[in-house]
Order: structure tokens, then sequence, then C-alpha cells
């Protein structure tokens, strides 16, 4: 080999050593490709599980199951079937509370930004306190010794079908026994609906009624109105506009007033405490003359009997 040749292949081993010994040093290679991301892979979040807790902390119950009353997204009615350790929780409820008239039982029903509330309450948590109210009161619990409410929980997390479990909180009280402010708020509530009754103008076409929020929010109060006066019930009256005949109408008015009642037994109010009836076009309280009158006169109207 000549010293040319040798030469060359010394400065060529010499540039592979180096070459070698800075990316070691480095710990980089010369010769780098583009970073390319790597894909961001988001672990689902668990399902929310809350179970049957109910504790008085001022006696001595105290039940604990892990199972619980369940909804569907955006569901008001309870899942069924209810386990065994359920309804042997509420059957214990029942004992206690029957035992001790001044305990009262406070259902907080849950509810998430992402539902659609398709109820008759203010919120989807409200409408299933009163589910989960209906349901202790079937197993004997007196709704005078249960009060419902709602609240955001936007922690709670269904499963893949679309359930979540226990989407409610239970709270243990003691009402003292000189206590008339429930008293008195009934009382108000009574005036209100009296002097301001219900009114809903709607197509019986219709398969829902689209309340408003002030709508709602007597929804409720008729709801615990009725829930906690004696033999207290619900008067919804149908009402037309005087287009057509008068027996005609009157039919048309009683319809509504039933459809009415089907929408409220749907929403937890009890089927025992509605009555219906119709005025057909007797009480217009709008102008028939016009098409604005007719359709406020097109309407039902709920009442306290």
């Amino acid at each position: 080999m000549s010293k040319k040749a040798v030469y060359l292949l010394g400065v060529l081993l010499t540039i592979i050593l180096g070459t070698i010994l800075y990316c070691k040093l480095c710990n980089t290679c010369c010769v780098t490709e583009e970073a390319v991301p790597k894909p961001v892979v988001v672990a689902p979040k668990e399902t929310t599980k809350n179970p049957f807790l109910l504790k008085d902390f001022n006696g001595s119950l105290d039940l604990n199951a892990s199972d619980n009353l369940n909804f569907n997204v955006s569901g008001i009615t309870i899942l069924k079937p209810i386990s065994k350790d359920v309804t042997d929780g509420v059957d214990s409820l029942k004992v206690y509370l029957d035992g001790d008239p001044l305990k009262i039982i406070g259902i907080t029903g849950l509810y998430t930004s992402d539902e659609i509330n398709n109820s008759a309450f203010p919120n989807l948590g409200l409408a299933r306190a009163n589910a989960v109210k209906n349901y202790f009161v079937s197993k004997g619990i007196s709704s005078r010794q249960i009060d419902t409410f709602g609240a955001l929980d936007n922690d709670m997390v269904p499963d893949q079908a679309g359930v979540l479990y226990g989407p409610e909180q239970y709270m243990v009280s003691t009402r003292e026994v000189d206590d008339k402010s429930h008293f008195e708020a009934l009382e108000l509530i009574h005036a209100e609906i009296s002097e301001h009754p219900l009114v809903m103008n709607f197509d019986t076409a219709k398969a829902t009624i689209d309340l408003s929020g002030e709508q709602r929010e007597k929804v409720a109060k008729i709801s615990r109105y009725l829930d906690k006066v004696e033999g207290a019930s619900i008067t919804i009256v149908g009402h037309t506009d005087n287009t057509g005949n008068a027996e005609a109408n009157l039919v048309l008015g009683q319809e509504r007033a039933d459809f009415a009642k089907s929408y409220f037994i749907r929403n937890h109010i009890p089927e025992g405490k509605i009555i219906t009836v119709s005025k057909g076009q007797t009480e217009p309280i709008a102008n028939n003359a016009t098409e604005e009158g007719r359709a406020n006169n097109r309407r039902i109207t709920v009442i306290f009997k």
C-alpha cells in the first residue's frame, strides 16, 4: 500500500473515531431526525360511585351501603333493579324516622352542567331528589319528614353506558319542637300560587312542555306544598279559545288538562293529588277577536284545591 493510501486511511479513521467520541460525549447523534411529537394519551376518568350513606350525628342512625339509587345521564327516573342493601337501608330509615317525628331526612340530588334538563323542575338535581323522595314515600316514609334539594357537581363521571351511580346525598337533621318556620313558608307558597297560578300555554300535539325558569320554580313550590300539607291537592283547569263549538271546546279543555296531568306525574307529582277539570271557552282572559288573544286563552291553569 502506498504512503498516500495509508495517509488517507489514517485521516478517514481519525474522522470516524472523532465522530464516535463526539456522539458519546455529547449524548446525541451528529445526524438527527426531526422530532416527532408523541400523541398524548388521556386516561379515562374513573366512574363515580357514591355510596348510600345516612348518618345522624345527633342520634343512632348509621347506614352505609356501597350501592345507591342510580339514574341515566339527563334522566329523572330511578333505574331498576334497586339493590337489597338499599331497600334494607330505606326500611331501617323508616323505622328510625317513625320513632322521632322531629327527625328530617334531606335529599340532595346532584347533576352536571353537561346534562340536559327536560324536567319540570329548576334543575335535574331537584328532579332526582323528588324521584328519590317518592321512592321513600312508597316504602312508608312520610313526605312531611323529607326535604329535597338540588346541587351542581361537575366532578361526577358516568360509566360508559351513561349511568350515574348515586347522584344524590343524604343528611339527617332534627327540627326544634317550637320551630314553626316551615309552616310559615308553606303559607307563603299557598298565597303566591293562589294569587299567581301556574299558567301554561301549549299545543296538545307536542310531546313535551317547555317551561320558563319562573314556571319551573312554581312547579317546585307546588310539589313542596303537596308533600308537606296533609290532604293538599291541585286542580288543573283546561281552557280554550272560542274557535269551534262550545261542546267540542269543553272536551278539548279536558284533553289539555289531562295532558298536563300526565306531564306532572312523569315529574314525580303524585297522581292522587291531581284533579283535572275543563272550563272550555267559558273563562277567557284575553280578547278572542285577535290571534294573540286566542293563543293566551288556549291554556291550562294550576291552582290549589
